[in-house]
């Protein structure tokens, strides 16, 4: 018998028995009025966002009232019933859409009469069991009661405790055992309800592990075929940009390409077939409430009423808050501090303060106004780390540590062909017939391949042999030609729309992405604009500066942050990381190190020079200009010349002086362009002010002050000459002062001398002796008296004398205020 009949005979015997089974089989029932048939709806238009979520939509056909399903994970169904639109386009109507609802584990449990909570071990299990009727047995014994308790006891085995479970059980006739739950001894459950009972909960813990899937159902209902519309949002892994900078080689006029990919993941609960798919830049505002779990109120427990005393309480008071506050903290990747490091302190987009982390990984930031601050802490080689509402209070300080990780990211791509590569030698006459201008490198064309296998060949023409030649059609390229002429022709694979504040990447032929697969779909593929530059930032503990792109983006997307490769002369150069780019945006992106350049940079503070004095009201308002000039040596010791950007700090306060100007600046930056020629060394100086304050009053200048400003160019002559008579009547009044202080120490001399006069007047007798003492003693104090009044005139004369002179001084002072 002949394989086609075997296989007839076998097609006639199941038609044959289809056809008996539906003849025995009852017709199932049909509660709606027309079809039955439920079908799944498949996805037409998916778009993703930067926020974990995704819009789908989804158009089918339905007859009749018919339902139709979607299925989703519990995760995902709470996103749809918040955010399901469901409409039938020809003239039905949506009559109800249900899903398989779980009520919690915790009361499903509860629902059990069996005490037992989702991670039981063996002996809590059996203490659930407390009351029930068991058996155990071991190889030597059985028992058989109910069960009064387990417990966990201690026993000593050759000089080892060690503890064990055991159970208590209370036989018919009263008698306790107690059996050690020893590996062989086996407890069996003697009551048929409770066996039930533990097979519910065995059930039930089994099903938690079940695939966790929700079935959507949508009912519909109408006459005739109808489309059925329904789009929701969904939870969806973020999709990741990569992209691929393709550099052309030395002496090629091409343009850098620029190649952008998205990878993008499947995990809803169906295929992707053939789906018009969107990627947005952007994340919009987007929340999980969880509206698919059933809730229960928790009602209060109203006690019975009782009389209630009211107890003292004491309330705090409000703390002062006052003055800057400060952020401060540690830096550390993990295992050690972090110096170099870089923390910029942001408030709306503006910098309000920079740091750079000593040998111990410490900064401090302070004179902060009080606020929500975010704060990045950035570091070549390392993930950048960002905090954001970073609370900072008047007059605190705020402790943020940061642990950073290092940011090398390698991605692996291997690239396979299944083209068989045959490596040939040509017959030199077999070129021969070809004009010389034909053989320079170019596509050799006409009859010179004519016949020939679409193979790899070497070719020798003139004692020149050309490797790595291609036949395609009428002629031979080299790989390289082949591969760039194929760069040249790629298109770009997405359209773009800007949508408000969100960019989106509309890709132009459908995507089949599979359930639970992901793929990596292009969007992006243009000539850009950029340029191979050295990039080295102050402050960096390496000498050696980073091989970066200058990159601007020529193209009318807009490209989203994510890696990239650099391809350079069909060879891998380096990868990187690159913020979020618009249209016409320029940006340094870094992907290797240069080892062919050596910078070392020198900084010297000048001394503080004085550049403008102002005088007004006695007060002296001295403007000081502080100094510093950091000097960039740059050695390039490679054999082509070398383009070096140096970013230097932009600090506050200071300003950019000297003869070199930054090709750009950023908020934290200002980046300088430098060309070194081959194997020589070139160096660029720049220089920075910082303009200072003091005051001081116009009568405490003295003549080093005076003499300084003189030096400095401060002031003109006529403030000069001012000042001189400010102190030249400053020594009047001084000398004033000295006139009145001797008078003064007179005055006190003499009064103490009549105070010892007059004591001793007091002590004589009345003798003849004392009586000539006397006269003399009297005839000093009249002396005296007529000195003191002298002294007191000249005295009085002198205190008017000064105040005259502070006076005139005052009004000198007054009449060249606002001279400078």
């Amino acid at each position: 018998m002949t394989t086609q009949r075997v296989a007839i005979l076998l097609t006639s015997a199941v038609l044959v028995c289809s056809s008996l089974m539906q003849a025995q089989t009852p017709a199932a029932p049909q509660p709606r009025e027309q079809s039955q048939a439920t079908d799944r709806l498949p996805v037409r238009r998916v778009v993703l966002y930067k926020s974990g979520v995704g819009y789908f939509e989804h158009v089918g056909r339905v007859r009749g009232n018919q339902d139709v399903t979607i299925d989703f994970t519990s995760g995902q169904l709470d996103d749809v019933l918040k955010s399901l639109t469901a409409l039938d386009l020809d003239g039905g109507r949506i009559t109800n859409v249900g899903y398989n609802s779980e009520a919690g584990l915790d009361r499903r449990l509860g629902a059990l009469r069996l005490p037992a909570g989702q991670n039981t071990c063996g002996a809590e299990f059996l203490s659930a069991l407390t009351g029930a009727r068991l058996e155990v047995r071991s190889a030597t014994a059985r028992w058989s009661g109910r069960l009064l308790s387990v417990e966990q006891s201690e026993r000593q085995s050759n000089g080892r405790v060690s503890s064990v479970d055991t159970l208590s059980l209370v036989s018919d006739a009263g008698e306790v055992n107690t059996i050690a739950l020893d590996p062989g001894v086996s407890v069996r459950i003697l009551d048929a309800d409770l066996n039930q009972e533990v097979s519910r909960y065995l059930t039930l813990m089994g099903s938690i592990r079940d695939q966790d899937v929700r079935r959507l159902t949508i009912a519909t209902a109408g006459t005739g075929d109808r489309d059925v519309f329904v789009s929701y949002v969904s939870e969806v892994p973020v999709w990741k940009a990569t992209y691929r900078l393709i550099l052309p080689t030395a002496g090629d006029a091409r343009k850098p390409l620029l190649q952008g990919w998205a990878i993008v993941d499947n995990t809803v609960g169906q295929d992707w077939d053939h789906v018009q798919l969107s990627l947005v830049a952007g994340a919009p505002q987007s929340f999980v409430q969880q509206i698919s779990r059933p809730y229960y109120v928790q009602r209060p427990i109203v006690p019975l009423p009782e009389r209630a005393l009211l107890s003292p309480q004491t309330h705090q008071s409000a703390m002062a808050m006052a003055g800057a506050g400060v952020i401060a903290g540690t830096v550390t990747d993990r295992s050690s501090a972090i110096p170099g490091a870089t923390v910029r302190v942001s408030r709306n987009n503006e910098l309000a303060g920079q740091a750079v982390t000593d040998s111990g990984g410490r900064y401090r930031i302070d004179a902060l106004a009080a606020g929500e601050y975010q704060v990045t802490f950035t570091l070549q080689g390392f993930k950048t780390v960002a905090r954001s509402n970073v609370a900072v209070s008047g007059g605190m300080e705020t402790v943020l540590n940061a642990v950073m990780e290092v940011g090398a990211l390698t991605e692996e791509v291997n690239v396979r062909t299944d083209t068989p590569t045959v490596t040939q030698t040509a017959k030199s006459s077999f070129i021969q017939t070809l004009p010389r201008s034909d053989r320079s490198g170019g596509a050799l064309g006409g009859r010179t391949s004519a016949g020939l296998p679409n193979n790899q060949f070497n070719i020798t023409i003139d004692g020149v042999t050309s490797s790595n030649l291609l036949t395609s059609g009428d002629g031979f390229y080299s790989m390289t030609e082949r591969v760039q002429a194929a760069q040249s022709s790629l298109q770009s694979a997405a359209s773009a729309d800007q949508m408000g504040d969100l960019f989106e990447y509309k890709l132009k032929e459908p995507v089949t992405i599979r359930k639970n697969q992901s793929a990596l779909v292009p969007i992006a593929s243009a000539d850009v604009e950029a340029e191979k530059v050295s990039l080295w930032t102050a402050g960096n503990r390496s000498t050696r500066p980073l091989r970066a792109i200058w990159l601007k983006n020529t193209t009318p997307l807009t490209l989203d942050a994510g890696s990239f490769s650099v391809i350079e002369g069909q060879a891998f150069a380096g990868e990187g990381l690159m913020e979020s780019l618009k249209a016409g945006e320029r940006r340094l992106l870094s992907y290797a190190l240069d080892s062919g350049l050596t910078v070392d940079a020198k900084g010297e503070n000048s001394p503080t020079r004085i550049t403008k004095v102002q005088i007004n009201r006695g007060v002296v308002i001295q403007q000081v200009e502080e100094r510093q000039v950091v000097t960039y040596n740059v050695r390039n010791e490679d054999t082509e010349p070398r383009v070096l950007v140096i970013e230097h700090p932009v600090r506050s306060g200071w300003t950019l002086g000297g003869t070199v100007t930054p090709v750009e600046s950023t908020p934290v930056w200002h980046r300088f362009r430098i060309t070194v020629a081959p194997k020589t060394t070139a160096s660029i100086t720049v220089e920075e002010t910082h303009p200072t304050q003091t005051q001081y009053s116009v009568t405490s200048v003295t003549d080093d002050t005076v003499s300084l400003l003189v030096r400095e160019h401060a002031i003109s002559a006529s403030v000069e000459a001012a000042l001189r008579e400010v102190m030249k009547r400053k020594g009047d009044i001084a000398q004033i002062a000295t006139a009145i202080a001797a008078h003064q120490r007179e005055i006190e001399t003499t009064t103490r001398d009549q105070q010892r006069v007059r004591e001793n007047m007091q002590a004589l007798k009345g003798s003849r002796e004392e009586r000539d003492l006397l006269q003399r003693y009297v005839k000093q104090l009249g002396e005296q008296e007529t000195r003191l009044d002298v002294v007191r005139k000249e005295l009085a004369t002198l205190e008017a004398a000064r105040q005259k002179a502070q006076a005139d001084l005052a009004v000198f002072i007054e009449g060249f205020s606002g001279a400078s």
